[in-house]
């Protein structure tokens, strides 16, 4: 039986980014070049690409095109795993003037502004995740223009910069009456922060720390031993 055409068009995408031809946060053709490509329907290529999104390989972003989506991050020590589907809902958006903290962490010479952003991460309604980033305007000018009810800052961040470096700490910590607030927890519950800074071409792009409920998320790692006695993930 005869596979369809957009079958043949993911399995077309799908091989670029097994063989490692395609590579995180790179360009793939357009619905247009897919047209084009395979003398298709636009709507053909438009399944295929909504698809290998859906099913976490693509990263469309309105306006700039779609990407191979990040596999999901994982340190040499932990991962930190989502067990639901996620939407944004912005809790708050603005331009400030980065604190002498800030800074250090932007490795500024002198203090700037910076794009801030503070976003509700939910499933079914029920808060799983905090996330409160700081950009670089100079490395993302249109982040804050962005409409992350259709797309994630993370997702935004990787299609438009080519991410070279990260820095990950994770710690438990006990949330602020606002940050219990917002994810909805009592006043007892721990939380996990992940703090990440991301580089690219030698820049600091962007800072966050990213705050989940313990009972919401988990830690997960994973490691086989060698012969010499040794780990490995």
């Amino acid at each position: 039986m005869t596979a369809p055409l957009y079958a043949k068009v993911k399995e077309h995408i799908l091989g670029h980014i097994r063989s490692g031809a395609w590579t995180p946060g790179m360009r793939v053709p357009s619905e247009n070049e897919l047209v084009e490509h395979f003398s298709i329907s636009r709507m053909t290529a438009n399944r295929a690409l909504r698809e290998l999104t859906a099913d976490g390989f693509l990263s469309r972003v309105p306006g700039v095109g779609t990407f191979v989506k990040e596999p999901a991050a994982r340190s040499s020590l932990i991962e930190l795993r989502n067990i639901a589907e996620e939407i944004a809902h912005i809790e708050r958006r603005e331009t400030v003037e980065a604190s002498p903290a800030l800074a250090e962490e932007f490795e500024m010479k002198t203090p700037s502004r910076l794009f801030h952003l503070v976003i509700m991460h939910t499933e079914n309604g029920v808060p799983v995740q905090l996330e409160d980033r700081h950009v670089n305007p100079f490395a993302a000018p249109k982040f804050n223009e962005q409409d992350f009810s259709t797309t994630t800052p993370t997702a935004y961040l990787l299609a438009v910069l080519p991410v070279d470096e990260l820095e990950h700490t994770v710690e438990a910590v006990m949330p602020t009456p606002e940050q219990q607030a917002l994810l909805d927890i009592s006043e007892h519950e721990p939380c996990l922060a992940l703090h990440r800074r991301s580089w690219s071409k030698g820049h600091v792009v962007t800072v966050a720390t990213l705050i989940y409920p313990a009972s919401r998320y988990a830690l997960y790692s994973r490691y086989k031993t060698s012969p010499s006695g040794t780990l490995s993930q």
